[in-house]
């Protein structure tokens, strides 16, 4: 505790660091104020009342959580960051099946800028959309047959008006988030996605002490998910080792090669992402829902979707198994680095070079990355399920799988950017190894 209470002090000391971190806490206050900027013509106080009435166990209080409250408070920011992901989530995919979208991924600093600009315009279309849905839903509330948007502002006007503003929201968020990247400490989309599950913390916790008969129970329960999830975090950053020999070389004076060196396969080398890219994708049919308020099979169908659903869960950890390959797939290239090994001279004992080198690489990660993502399967997965024992939804969605495993990759995140900069700067990092190893990329 000492060295961290003297790490912190350190980064204070460091002008540059010090103006990074205050301008990232500055602009995560501007999210903050904005998840509760109540949009125009909702009736604040009976949205309150018509949301405490919803059931808190279907996907929207899920959405909520990754806001921080701004969906359920019909803010500004109520979409939160998430258009942005799902546009992402959209490009990468292309990028995997269209020619032009591959022939852009491999143009380097330039094509990575063309398809950051299409992600851009890629939001704004989700965004529109979602909005148009998040309206249809919200004149679609009433308590007490009082709509919580008056009828005499009900219609186009309204419709218009909720989609620039939330449209809007989301574009600010995304352009927050990437002045964090830049100019401010961690991933700035990551660290907005972080700021909002914390700031559900108190509510989950009033939430679960109004049940004051199951509290002991929802310990108890929270207490085994959090084992669990500790147990999967490390099993995921395990790694398999590839031992590669390099032949000596002789150039001039000095001698290179000679040695062995390994490559470190991580059993989960796609980190936290699958989850986000997973939720992301079950978002959508929910979205589209909310345009039928008033169709009967739309509403039928609606229960399938259900947090709780055990078609949901399904659902969602084949979407978890599917992105972590692909995000795997993106991420570790067996026939790049089957590539750069042969052009140093790098052999694997036993493998002959080139196609047979990549192949056996490939073949080892799929291994390897089955358990991987089985684990992250269940693991986002265990608040569904442990809502079923008495647990309130809040609190399992909060001590789940899926924020626990976003709060710990950002924070370790975080804490692994400000340790280099402190090891730049000669200053003792948060550990003694000077080593955190960050899931979020």
């Amino acid at each position: 505790m000492a060295k961290f209470s003297e790490s912190l002090r350190n980064i204070f000391k460091i002008k540059e660091l010090r103006e990074r971190l205050l301008f990232t806490g500055a602009l995560l206050i501007v999210v903050r104020i904005g998840a509760h900027v109540t949009l125009p013509g909702v009736d604040a106080h009976l949205l309150a009342r018509a949301e405490a009435s919803q059931a808190a166990n279907n996907l929207f209080g899920l959405y909520d959580l990754f806001v921080g409250g701004a969906f359920k408070n019909a803010a500004l920011f109520a979409l939160g960051i998430m258009p942005y992901i799902s546009s992402t989530i959209i490009l990468q995919l292309l990028g995997a099946v269209v020619p032009y979208f591959q022939k852009l991924s491999k143009e380097g600093e330039e094509g990575r800028k063309k398809l950051t600009q299409l992600g851009r315009y890629g939001t704004v279309v989700v965004s529109a959309l979602q909005a148009w849905g998040v309206s249809v839903r919200l004149t679609s509330l009433s308590v007490e047959q009082q709509p919580i948007v008056p009828v005499e502002i009900q219609g186009l006007g309204f419709t218009i008006s909720t989609v620039i503003f939330l449209t809007a929201g989301t574009i600010f968020m995304m352009w927050l988030g990437e002045q964090i990247t830049e100019r401010g400490v961690g991933n700035g989309i990551s660290l907005i996605i972080f700021i909002g599950i914390i700031a559900r913390f108190p509510h989950a916790i009033i939430d679960q002490f109004r049940v004051s008969q199951n509290l002991i129970i929802g310990i108890m329960i929270v207490a085994a998910m959090v084992i669990i999830v500790g147990g999967v975090v490390l099993l995921t950053q395990g790694t398999r080792r590839i031992p590669v020999q390099y032949a000596k070389r002789v150039v001039g004076r000095k001698v290179y090669g000679g040695v062995t060196q390994y490559i470190p396969l991580r059993v989960n080398t796609a980190g936290v992402m699958p989850i986000i890219f997973a939720q992301s994708i079950m978002f959508i049919p929910s979205t589209i829902l909310t345009f039928f308020p008033e169709s009967e099979f739309m509403q039928e169908l609606s229960e399938y979707f259900q947090y709780t659903s055990f078609w949901y869960s399904l659902l969602y950890g084949i979407l978890i198994v599917f992105f972590t390959y692909f995000y795997t797939a993106i991420a570790f290239n067996p026939k790049d680095v089957s590539e750069n090994m042969q052009k140093q001279g790098g052999f694997i004992p036993g493998i002959r070079p080139g196609k047979h080198t990549s192949d056996f690489i490939d073949n080892i990660l799929t291994k390897i990355t089955l358990p991987g993502s089985i684990f992250l399967a269940l693991v986002a997965i265990l608040p569904a399920v442990v809502s079923r024992f008495g647990v309130t939804p809040a609190f399992s969605q909060f001590f789940g799988g899926t924020s626990l495993l976003i709060m710990v990759g950002v924070a370790l995140d975080t804490l692994q950017q400000l340790e280099s900069q402190l090891l730049m700067r000669h200053y003792d990092g948060f550990m003694k190894s000077g080593r955190l190893r960050g899931r979020m990329r």
